[in-house]
């Protein structure tokens, strides 16, 4: 009979509404752990995903940097780069330079400017 008396003591300590709300606020609480702990991973992710895009493009630029050095390593190469760099000939070759004319892009600006008529034409072209 005291074993009974003792187990229904306790069935009321752990029934009893203070020790349910405090179960209620610990699970309250760990369920706010978990919803904080989802969106941490979700930016984890985001930061990883952008981080393996950055490393990508770093090897990208590493294997052209290895591709521009190991042709910069033959004659070809370096004659190539000054040519480019510096727009120099070879004898008996002759270079074109193409200059734009400043007084054409003047005039574009002038007829652009004529008035309301104009803006409308424009409009619907």
């Amino acid at each position: 009979m005291k074993n009974f008396q003792k187990s229904n003591k306790f069935k009321n300590i752990v029934q009893s509404k203070p020790v349910l709300f405090l179960l209620v606020i610990l699970v309250l609480f760990f369920i706010w752990n978990m919803v904080s702990l989802f969106d941490k991973m979700q930016d984890t992710v985001k930061n990883r995903k952008i981080v393996e895009d950055k490393i990508n493009e770093l090897q990208k630029d590493k294997q052209k940097l290895s591709s521009d050095i190991a042709s910069l390593n033959t004659d070809k190469g370096i004659e190539e780069s000054i040519r480019n760099k510096f727009g120099l000939a070879k004898e008996g070759e002759d270079i074109i330079v193409v200059v734009e004319d400043k007084n054409l892009s003047e005039v574009k600006k002038g007829e652009e400017a004529k008035g309301f008529f104009s803006f409308l034409k424009n409009l619907f072209k």
